[in-house]
């Protein structure tokens, strides 16, 4: 089961005109949104990542205002620069583990488990997914929140990272095991998201 304490978040490269181009990218984007504030709501940390936003674009304006809030400390105690709270980390390799900035932001997060969220769902998301489990780290694909574009590259890359022990959850799945009750204060916050 997911506990406050030990879960985070990696956004991986929702960027530029292929965010839109992705297969089901209407729905993809408000979950992801939906899943960004719910867990900023539980206080969790966040990871942002964009691959190369000098040729393939920003983070879409949707996700970036509220990733960029100040909600998004990666902080209940845990010792990471601010500067990763605020801001993506930009990286060249498809799999993020590869990149020194967010091998660090990994490393002093303190956290062993990652919900992972973005595109493609083939190349980034599943190569750094299956990094971070064979660093240890229990993994967790949102599978409402991840793309490519087509389906079928979406579903190889879900096939394959299940075969390599990664854990499959989705939108509501994650958000309500994390929150684990509903006397708790955020709740309210997370239900009215996901209406």
């Amino acid at each position: 089961m997911l506990t406050k304490e030990k879960t985070g978040l990696i956004v991986v490269d929702i960027q530029g005109k292929l965010a839109r181009l992705v297969d089901d990218s209407s729905t993809l984007i408000p979950n992801c949104e939906k899943l960004i504030k719910g867990v900023q709501s539980l206080g969790l940390p966040i990871l942002w990542l964009e691959q190369n936003p000098d040729k393939i674009g920003s983070t879409v304006e949707e996700l970036a205002s509220i990733l960029a809030t100040r909600s998004n400390r990666l902080s209940r105690d845990h010792s990471q620069d601010a500067a990763h709270a605020s801001s993506p980390i930009t990286k060249f390799t498809f799999d993020a583990c590869a990149d020194a900035q967010f091998l660090a932001a990994i490393k002093a997060s303190q956290i062993d488990t990652w919900l992972v969220c973005g595109i493609e769902a083939h190349i980034c998301v599943y190569q750094t997914a299956s990094s971070l489990k064979s660093m240890g780290f229990n993994v967790q694909l949102v599978s409402d929140c991840v793309s490519s574009r087509t389906l079928a590259n979406k579903e190889l890359a879900i096939t394959k990272l299940v075969n390599q022990g990664v854990e499959l959850t989705g939108l509501e799945m994650c958000l309500f095991e994390l929150v684990q009750d509903c006397r708790n204060d955020e709740f309210k916050e997370i239900l009215n998201l996901i209406k």
